[in-house]
């Protein structure tokens, strides 16, 4: 019997490097030059509604096809995101996987805990 979507993500998220929200907020404060690409991987309209300050937007539909462009360097650090972190583990699975890139991170927590923290940076639009 083949796994349901659900198991496929488990077992995906286990395979692949998260962060967790005090990381990626260090990282969006930290001006030294050690940030990493921050790639949104949600739908034009969760990006519109707001997202991380500096995030680059990628919906997870069009990822294999658009992730050259805004990250050509396959050896860059990269922290994906998206509302629950669901799509974003996805994504990084392909990155990683699919498409050679090497220093891929999950954001554990992602838009959703993102949007709740108190004091943290939101741009919309």
């Amino acid at each position: 019997m083949s796994p349901s979507g659900a198991e496929v993500i488990r077992q995906i998220k286990s395979q692949i490097d998260e962060v967790d929200p005090s990381e990626v907020n260090s990282a969006v404060s930290n001006g030294n030059g050690s940030r990493p690409v921050l790639i949104d991987v949600r739908e034009s309209d969760e990006w519109d509604a707001g997202h991380i300050p500096g995030a680059k937007h990628v919906p997870r539909g069009y990822l294999e096809s658009r992730i050259e462009g805004a990250v050509p360097d396959r050896s860059a650090n990269i922290v994906l995101y998206c509302a629950s972190g669901n799509r974003s583990a996805l994504a990084a699975h392909t990155l990683q996987e699919l498409l050679g890139y090497e220093h891929v991170d999950n954001y554990d927590g992602s838009w959703t805990e993102w949007g709740n923290l108190v004091d943290v940076p939101i741009e919309r639009g």
